[in-house]
């Protein structure tokens, strides 16, 4: 098992990270410092827009690690840009 501590400043950012941990069900605590009140709200509509792309990345990082895709190298990535 392996432990991984984040410090988030951003709130907005905290909801999106919590939520990706719930997609990828990953088991997580949450320990507030400072003035947070600890409460969630509901994603708003670019936060929910991040939350998608980072699922759908992290579902293909996992069926890369599967062997069931190939993921494209850097070096096709930067062609397909120029």
């Amino acid at each position: 098992m392996t432990r991984l501590t984040v410090d988030i400043d951003n709130s907005r950012s905290e909801k999106v990270v919590l939520e990706v941990f719930k997609a990828l069900g990953l088991n997580y605590e949450v320990e507030y410092t400072g003035n947070t009140t600890g409460t969630e709200k509901p994603l708003n509509k670019a936060e929910l827009a991040m939350y998608k792309r980072l699922k759908k990345s992290f579902e293909q990082i996992k069926l890369h690690q599967e062997g069931k895709i190939k993921l494209k190298t850097i070096e096709e990535v930067l062609a397909e840009l120029s």
